[in-house]
């Protein structure tokens, strides 16, 4: 890859409303002389961008070589803050961007210099720190967190070291084009169809969809490069990102020229948010222009996201479906299944969504669906009402349930999906979904507490302990707490309340006045692993007419305690009692039932065990004397 320095700052771009148009006008860069300013049309300045005032000493920074960053110093350099001022130009596929950013050194070492990354359509043209411009050198590096598979990394040197732990306030100016692009994919041989079915970010006039991180890298990311031939590399790196960025604020600008007609619908960091009336209406010399903006708010766990379109809209069950006019005759199979799952995810997280669900019509059929917050984007047509109730409860409860935290924003989700099921089918059905997990669960946690710290749930970032572990935990948490509990907890979260590890963990225990500490200290604050049990022996004996006392010896040589159910059957009758076996130890549970007693089952799935999670011993009772 070739390595450039730049110096000099770009020419100032300034999109002013003057009367029924806008206008572009440009200035060269500093020179020896003054020289003119740049002449606007009277009016409102809509977007503006310029490093001409910048440099405190009216001079450009060194061109002196850059070190490339080290994946240390990638590492090191966290974002705490993101002003966007965006300029997009759907016709030229082109975005022109101004970010304010803050920095934050996370490492134990001061930073020298550090290092920035953008899609490798994109570039940067500029950079500057309290008023002075700063010497970086653009690289292009290998990423697949970009749907072209490459990065534009600056890298960037400091006037001063960032010691650890401050902050830095930086302004970055960058633009380029974004079509649509299948070639990380393509590169591993994925047919070019496929590929773009399932990468279709782009800058378009029919449809501008940005994902963010993992998809298109459309605004300054600090990131390690991952490669998609890495295992499961990819989604551990999205995830820590995600972790890593939850607590970070976002606002945003947004102008958007269009000669056509406007678009209508508009996603922000995963909320819908209102476009304006157009600025101005487009004639045949100038565009017409709208605006959106996002007002200061925590990104949450997910990627910033920007999605522009223009649909036809209906509203009904708190969901608002944008649609393509080809697609408008598939509404109502949408809104039928909105309407039979939405009950089930009112009853467990309140009458209110947190946000409405918005439903976008993606441009192909074949268009892989994405959820981005409270937004789900998904192709209308050639679907059943009875297919599309899975997909639509799990997307209404994003739109339900909104949490910073990664085990909650995913886990609740999945967890309703699993009590969906058991409704419209029944409690195997859902269990028989987590234990399609199960194994890959079993695989990433730790052996032993020894081998490795896991990965606790209140930290963590990857897909089958945010998703998976986070589900199995409600399933346990519904008989220690109760459903209504459970359900209590849910709908009195608030997001931003949750500053503290235990702010779940202490609505659940007001709710169901049961003290569950222990719970949350193996299962959610720590990651011991997961439970190993079996039944050691099983002990009936004849107690008087008709009854039978049996005693099970049930042994955990996992690390994690748990309560499990445990079921006894007889010829007449079964009787199923809740039984908490700690860590590292063996219990004796004495159970009392009518009949002659042929087995005993032990955990039914709902508790993950390193191995089978259900374990079952046939009886066989003497016959009295």
């Amino acid at each position: 890859s070739s390595l450039s320095a730049t110096s000099t700052p770009p020419a100032p771009t300034t999109l002013a409303r003057g009367g029924p148009t806008a206008t572009q006008t440009t200035s060269t860069p500093p020179a020896p002389h003054p020289a003119p300013q740049p002449q606007t049309l009277p009016g409102q300045v809509l977007f503006s961008r310029s490093l001409q005032n910048l440099a405190s000493t009216g001079k450009s920074a060194s061109k002196s070589s850059v070190p490339k960053a080290t994946n240390q110093e990638r590492r090191a350099l966290a974002i705490t803050a993101y002003n966007l001022n965006i300029h997009l130009t759907p016709r030229d596929h082109s975005i022109s961007a101004e970010a304010r950013l803050t920095l934050r050194n996370s490492s134990a070492q001061p930073l020298h210099e550090i290092a920035l990354q953008l899609s490798s359509s994109l570039h940067f043209q500029g950079i500057a720190s309290r008023g002075k411009t700063l010497a970086y050198a653009q690289q292009t590096i290998p990423s697949d967190a970009d749907h072209t598979g490459k990065l534009t990394e600056a890298d960037i040197l400091l006037p001063t070291p960032l010691a650890p732990g401050a902050t830095m306030p930086i302004q970055i100016f960058y633009g380029g084009k974004i079509p649509v692009s299948g070639q990380r994919l393509e590169a591993i041989g994925t047919p070019e169809t496929e590929a773009v079915a399932s990468d279709w970010d782009r800058i378009s006039e029919n449809f501008t969809a940005l994902r963010g991180f993992g998809n298109v890298v459309w605004y300054p990311v600090s990131s390690v490069p991952v490669s998609m031939g890495q295992g499961n590399r990819l989604f551990e790196a999205i995830g820590k990102f995600k972790q890593r960025e939850s607590t970070a604020t976002v606002s945003m600008q947004v102008t958007v020229e269009y000669f056509n007609q406007p678009p209508n619908v508009a996603i922000l960091d995963g909320r819908l948010v209102p476009v304006s009336q157009p600025v101005s209406v487009p004639t045949a010399s100038f565009p017409g222009v709208v605006t959106l903006s996002l007002s200061r708010q925590p990104i949450g766990f997910q990627q910033l996201s920007l999605v522009l379109a223009r649909r036809q809209l209906t509203q009904q069950h708190h969901v608002n479906i944008f649609a393509r006019p080809a697609d408008s005759a598939h509404v109502a199979l949408w809104l039928k299944a909105a309407a039979r799952v939405a009950p089930l995810v009112q009853k467990w997280l309140g009458p209110q969504p947190a946000a409405p669900l918005a439903v976008i019509d993606l441009p192909q059929s074949d268009d892989a669906p994405a959820q981005l917050g409270a937004a789900l984007l998904a192709p209308l047509a050639n679907k059943s009402s009875a297919s599309l109730a899975t997909p639509l409860v799990h997307a209404l409860a994003h739109a339900w349930f909104q949490s910073p935290r990664g085990w909650l924003q995913e886990g609740v989700p999945t967890f309703i999906v699993t009590l969906w099921l058991e409704s419209t089918h029944s409690r195997e059905a859902a269990l028989e979904l987590l234990e399609s997990q199960r194994g890959a669960l079993a695989i990433a946690e730790p052996a032993s507490p020894g081998s490795s710290r896991g990965e606790p749930l209140i930290s963590a970032w990857d897909p089958i302990y945010i998703r998976t572990k986070s589900a199995y935990v409600f399933w346990m948490l519904r008989h220690l707490a109760g459903d209504q509990a459970l359900q209590t907890a849910f709908r009195q979260y608030v997001p931003a309340k949750d500053t503290n590890a235990d702010y779940f963990e202490n609505l659940l225990q007001h709710a169901s006045g049961k003290d569950l500490h222990w719970f949350f200290q193996d299962w959610v604050y720590q990651d011991p692993g997961l439970p190993e049990l079996s039944v050691k022996n099983a002990f009936p004996s004849k107690v008087g007419m008709g009854e039978t006392l049996v005693a099970v010896d049930i042994v955990n040589r996992g690390y994690a305690a748990c309560v499990v159910p445990v079921t006894l059957v007889s010829t007449t009758t079964k009787v199923t009692n809740y039984v908490r076996i700690p860590a590292n130890n063996e219990v004796t549970h004495r159970m009392e039932i009518t009949g002659t007693p042929t087995s005993v089952e032990v955990n039914d799935g709902s508790v993950p065990e390193v191995a089978a999670s259900i374990h079952v011993v046939t009886l066989k009772t003497k016959s009295s004397d």
